[in-house]
């Protein structure tokens, strides 16, 4: 019986290996999906590369986050390699910025589509596996991100090891554009899990809630009230890890919705995205 090879699979191959996405995919075929087996057809297949890279981590590089020029879209990439060395240096990271221009004007959804694009004339994917080749490490589009709204927010951090991109309800103007770089510097500290609690998991609701009624089970609270102080855990948590209702880093007193509200009336955030140095997405 055939195997049917996921995205996830040809993801997994293609940071291990260097090669492209569509041999990847033969190669896990071939393999029936099995990973080691696949390098190893890559190999007898001549993928030099294969057997450079296998079993050695992309976990360097740098993100690139931007907006476009009239500020309704924003765009964060993030270009993996093996060593600081080479995320430091200014080809490579001038390379990040060109594939983040590309991808915010084709108006693609994921790293899998900005792979596909071209720039300067040649296919992206063709030009990771030129760079692998040329500098020896692996080099790849490991994550994008994007979103659209009213007004966005592009913020860089930490010597490019964070993008956050941050979607206003309104048009960018001084105030906006201040507090919104405020916002992303507080989600790149924080990492809140989604901009309210609409969009929280109900399964990371329950998680909380049955860890609360074990605790307070163990600390022989009363069985008649473990609902109550599970219901509480969970807003505690929601509260503490959604970011409209955080406490905003620059002033304690106030939540992220008070210092919005503050900047403009009824300014609000209506996604944001966050890419870490490290990270991977479909």
């Amino acid at each position: 019986m055939a195997v049917t090879v996921t995205a996830a699979q040809v993801n997994e191959l293609r940071n291990l290996t260097g090669a492209g996405l569509m041999d990847c995919k033969k190669a896990l075929t071939e393999a029936n999906g099995d990973i080691q087996a696949a390098i190893d057809y890559l190999r007898k297949k001549g993928a030099k590369v294969a057997e450079l890279r296998a079993g050695r981590a992309a976990a360097e590089g740098v993100v690139i986050a931007k907006t476009s020029s009239d500020n309704k879209k924003g765009v964060a990439v993030y270009l993996s390699c093996e060593t600081d060395f080479v995320a430091k240096n200014e080809e490579f990271v001038k390379l990040a910025n060109s594939i983040a221009e590309v991808a915010l004007a084709k108006g693609v959804n994921t790293a899998a589509e900005v792979l596909d694009l071209d720039l300067n004339g040649t296919k992206i994917s063709a030009i990771m596996l030129e760079k692998v080749s040329a500098i020896g490490e692996l080099i790849t589009v490991s994550a994008f991100e994007s979103v659209t709204g009213e007004g966005v927010v592009a913020y860089n951090h930490m010597g490019n090891k964070i993008g956050v991109l941050v979607a206003l309800n309104k048009p960018l103007n001084d105030a906006v554009s201040t507090i919104g770089k405020d916002v992303a510097m507080q989600i790149a500290a924080m990492n809140p899990i989604a901009v309210d609690a609409s969009g929280v998991p109900a399964e990371t609701l329950e998680r909380e809630k049955a860890v609360a009624r074990e605790k307070a089970t163990a600390a022989g609270k009363p069985a008649n009230i473990l609902d109550k102080i599970a219901e509480g855990a969970a807003n505690t948590y929601v509260k503490e890890n959604t970011l409209l209702t955080q406490a905003f880093v620059k002033d304690g007193s106030k939540t992220v919705q008070q210092v919005l509200g503050a900047a403009e009336s009824g300014l609000t955030v209506t996604a944001f995205k966050r890419v870490e140095r490290g990270s991977t997405s479909k």
